[in-house]
């Protein structure tokens, strides 16, 4: 494990930048937006539930000092378009490689934090090819427990039905509630993004996917068995994180063979906000190393178990 030092200097220690330039694209039935910065190998940025392209601006200028920086908004969020669709992480992973396929991208690095690690290692399983290196910040999918709010919002369609004319009021007390990492003029930004009509149907439905009233019910390390070969992976996470435990992280980097764990001491669920100029030190050695090594499950000849038992999902029950 490596102990990053949360005590640098932070968000105005970061080089400026130009304003990322927004794009939009038509991929099947859904309108997706981007913003990209820089030039040079491409990197793509995934955020978690109800967030946007946005959160990645502390950090995204340094990174585009020497790449190309993509930074989606998943679909049902930020600006891109909120169809009538599943949102399972399938269809999100899916979506993605078509927006690759449309943009020529061949392979690409990836970044997903929290729900946006969970698609960046649903991709592994069908778009293996596309992923050079993976890095996963607060991810889900890698652990069982999660925070009550989340649990809350997996109750079958409740959200999805009422949930609407509370989203700006729901996303402004759960930013307030962040550590710090958002200001007020982000906060009411992302507030007037979740108010769109179609996000709570898409953020219900993402939730249902992976959480049900007792966790999550999604594991990568289930299925990783299923990838020939894992790219080079690396973690990142804060080790006061109220939302998903960095004990998820020490477990996946445990169990993965070569990846490696960086914990920002007394930081939350956005180290990429909360502590940039450390996440930004961390995370380009691991893009930047000429020749990494592939990772790989410690025992890749079973399956991890199941890591919920024999609990029934709420999204189960009739």
């Amino acid at each position: 494990m490596i102990l990053a030092d949360a005590t640098m200097p932070s968000l105005d220690a970061l080089p400026s930048a130009v304003p990322p330039v927004g794009h939009f694209a038509v991929v099947g039935d859904v309108r997706l937006h981007w913003a990209e910065l820089g030039a040079g190998p491409p990197l793509v940025l995934l955020h978690g539930l109800c967030d946007s392209h946005r959160t990645w601006f502390p950090v995204a200028p340094a990174l585009a000092r020497s790449r190309r920086v993509l930074m989606l908004d998943l679909a049902g969020c930020g600006e891109s378009s909120r169809p009538d669709a599943s949102y399972t992480l399938d269809w999100h992973a899916n979506l993605i490689g078509a927006w690759l396929d449309k943009l020529g991208l061949e392979t690409v690095d990836v970044v997903g934090h929290s729900f946006g690690g969970g698609v960046a290692q649903w991709m592994l399983l069908n778009h293996r090819r596309r992923i050079r290196r993976l890095g996963l910040e607060a991810s889900g999918g890698l652990g069982h427990e999660v925070g009550v709010a989340l649990r809350w919002a997996s109750f079958p369609f409740f959200v999805e039905r009422f949930g609407q004319p509370f989203m700006r009021f729901g996303t402004t007390r759960a930013l307030n509630a962040a550590g710090g990492a958002f200001s007020d003029d982000e906060v009411a930004i992302l507030a007037k993004y979740n108010a769109a009509p179609g996000t709570a149907r898409a953020f219900s439905r993402s939730v249902r996917d992976v959480i049900d009233g007792w966790g999550q019910h999604r594991n990568f390390l289930d299925r990783a068995y299923e990838v020939p070969t894992l790219p080079p992976v690396a973690i990142f996470w804060g080790d006061a994180d109220p939302l998903i435990p960095i004990a998820h992280g020490v477990r996946a980097a445990s169990t993965i063979e070569g990846a490696t764990l960086t914990r920002f001491a007394g930081v939350g669920h956005f180290p990429h906000r909360q502590v940039p100029v450390p996440f930004v030190r961390a995370l380009e050695p691991f893009l930047d190393a000429p020749h990494l090594a592939n990772a790989r499950l410690r025992d890749s000849s079973r399956p991890a178990q199941p890591s919920r038992g024999l609990a029934r999902a709420w999204s189960e029950i009739p």
